[in-house]
């Protein structure tokens, strides 16, 4: 293996350790972490630290799906790693994989879906989307953290990250969505 071909590998390893390390640091501290004990009881922000909690677990668990398409063949219209994915199939597929549900079949819809949110607020398992066919909202991906995306990008390609720094991106940057709390099986689109 060249240097080449090991540096793809080398950076889902990084971004991958890089995620786990962000998650880590926002798990809940363990009794083995506590040095002093104060035995007074202590206001708990319970439903505060939960969502924040359920939100981590819940975006790790698509990125951690969605890196696990690394390489999968780019195909129009495809819906399954078996077969290939494009853009929206791979989303669809990993919010199906991860979440167990059924989000829009295109970019177009996907962009619709959910909460909008500004770039400077994204959160690993949001989606992003560009203007790469010159209409809006015509690519999509899924947000991994530290400015970087993972994507089915076009014929001939297969799914991989991306910076959201590289001028190509930049340039073509629609927007972003956020589905927070989806409805198993909500949508029966296939």
């Amino acid at each position: 293996m060249t240097i080449k071909e090991a540096f793809p590998l080398f950076q889902t390893l990084a971004l991958a350790c890089t995620l786990i390390a962000s998650l880590w640091l926002c798990s809940p501290a363990r009794a083995s972490d506590i040095t002093e004990f104060d035995l007074r009881p202590q206001p708990q922000p319970l439903s505060t630290r939960s969502k924040l909690q359920q939100f981590t677990d819940r975006a790790s668990d698509l990125a951690v799906s969605a890196m696990g398409m690394i390489g999968i063949h780019y195909k129009y219209g495809g819906n399954n790693p078996e077969n290939g994915l494009d853009c929206s199939g791979l989303v669809r597929y990993v919010f199906k994989d991860a979440w167990g549900v059924n989000v829009p079949r295109t970019a177009a819809e996907l962009s619709r879906s959910g909460e909008k949110i500004d770039k400077q607020d994204l959160q690993p398992g949001d989606l992003v989307f560009y203007n790469t066919l010159r209409r809006s909202f015509s690519h999509v991906g899924i947000y991994l953290g530290d400015n970087k995306f993972i994507h089915a990008p076009s014929t001939g390609g297969k799914v991989r990250i991306e910076s959201m720094d590289l001028s190509y991106w930049k340039s073509r940057f629609n927007g972003a969505r956020r589905i927070n709390d989806p409805e198993p099986d909500s949508d029966n689109h296939q």
